[in-house]
């Protein structure tokens, strides 16, 4: 019998609702799966309703590590938790998410110390990103002062080490990363948009620069992990996904603004060596890459949602469009026919694979982010 998703949109953490689902028999067509339609709106719902039920902690105000009983915190993803309840909220206007959201600012700053400052920059410009969409999504000032607050602290993570970039951790000054790097130019990006300040956009081009003079293969579209980990001057030469996607978000953001055609161009070279690269691609399934759990968990769905914004560029020429949209409704129509636990809806490492009964934060939240996107595709009739 062929499965539909049975599910009211609007179904959140305040709410019962009844699901059905019927588990997807792996059999039939070339790729092992058989496929049937699926509302992606609903799907979407679904999905934010296993987050907050299943890994919310109501009496911190936080996500858990996982939804199998572990409630240890961990800063950073909490930033992409909050972005997916944006994700939900902007797609829905649900009040519930918007009171999760408020909850959420409470809590995360409490368990961090009663600060969002921290150790690492790169930590603290997801937090920064996430709390700018809370902010333009409510009009609660709070988040935008937080992120005020956290602009100016990663600021002061740049030196003259490795002949600039900001640092990954505030105990390193001399290691410079992309994860540092990338986010920030987002960030500062953003900010000038918004707010016109003409600092903030030089803080983008003059981070933009350095990581593309220091971690960009500009032949190939990789951009590098990171540079001098050990204090001798070399490159880490790790493949991430989130490395990928955040480079795109930074390009975009500058084209946005300059209307640069390079910048547009660096955006389209790098998510097109990550669909050939077999590193970041598995070959064989057209799949993004097991980054495994723990925080690689995290990276794919990092990628896919600065990837599904290049994706949504009206001035993407079409033959990419095309492809990266194929490419990625194969990620998540795979992801949801095959990956996906049901009727508690988890996802795994794999998008090919269920988790089975548990499973991490920072994975559910990358399948989360690509569901998200498959709604609003589908409702931009991209395909």
């Amino acid at each position: 019998m062929r499965s539909y998703l049975i599910l009211a949109a609007g179904c959140f953490i305040v709410q019962s609702c009844t699901k059905n689902y019927d588990h997807v028999v792996i059999a039939g067509d070339q790729s092992g799966i058989v496929k049937y339609p699926v509302n992606w709106e609903a799907a979407a719902d679904s999905s934010v309703h296993a987050l907050t039920t299943g890994f919310w902690n109501s009496g911190g105000s936080y996500f858990n590590k996982d939804n199998g009983g572990d409630a240890s915190f961990h800063y950073w993803p909490q930033a992409h938790a909050l972005d997916v309840l944006v994700d939900a909220y902007e797609r829905t206007q649900n009040n519930s998410l918007k009171a999760l959201m408020d909850s959420w600012y409470t809590g995360v700053r409490q368990k961090n110390g009663n600060t969002f400052l921290n150790e690492f920059y790169d930590d603290m410009e997801w937090n920064a990103l996430a709390m700018l969409r809370a902010f333009n999504a409510t009009g609660d000032e709070k988040f935008k002062t937080a992120v005020n607050q956290l602009w100016t602290d990663i600021k002061g993570g740049w030196n003259s080490n490795m002949g600039g970039g900001i640092s990954w951790r505030k105990a390193m000054p001399a290691y410079k990363n992309t994860p540092a790097n990338a986010p920030a130019c987002i960030l500062a990006a953003r900010l000038y948009r918004q707010f016109k300040t003409a600092s903030d956009l030089e803080w983008a081009e003059k981070i933009y620069t350095w990581m593309k003079d220091s971690l960009y293969e500009s032949g190939t579209g990789w951009v590098i992990d990171g540079i001098n980990n050990k204090g001798d001057g070399a490159r880490d030469l790790w493949k991430f996904t989130y490395n990928q996607g955040t480079f795109i978000g930074a390009a975009l953001e500058l084209f946005e603004i300059t209307g640069n055609p390079v910048y547009l161009n660096d955006a389209i070279k790098t998510a097109g060596y990550t669909l050939s690269d077999n590193t970041l691609t598995n070959s064989g399934d057209r799949l993004l890459r097991d980054e495994g759990g723990g925080d690689g968990g995290l990276f794919k769905g990092i990628f896919v949602r600065y990837f599904s914004l290049l994706i949504q560029h009206p001035q993407l020429p079409e033959s990419y469009r095309t492809r990266y949209v194929s490419y990625l409704k194969h990620n998540f129509e795979t992801l949801w026919y095959a990956g996906t636990t049901k009727p508690a809806v988890l996802f795994g490492t794999y998008w090919k694979r269920k988790p089975g009964n548990t499973t991490d934060l920072t994975t559910q939240l990358s399948g989360a982010m690509l569901i998200e996107v498959a709604a609003t595709l589908k409702k931009k009739e991209l395909f």
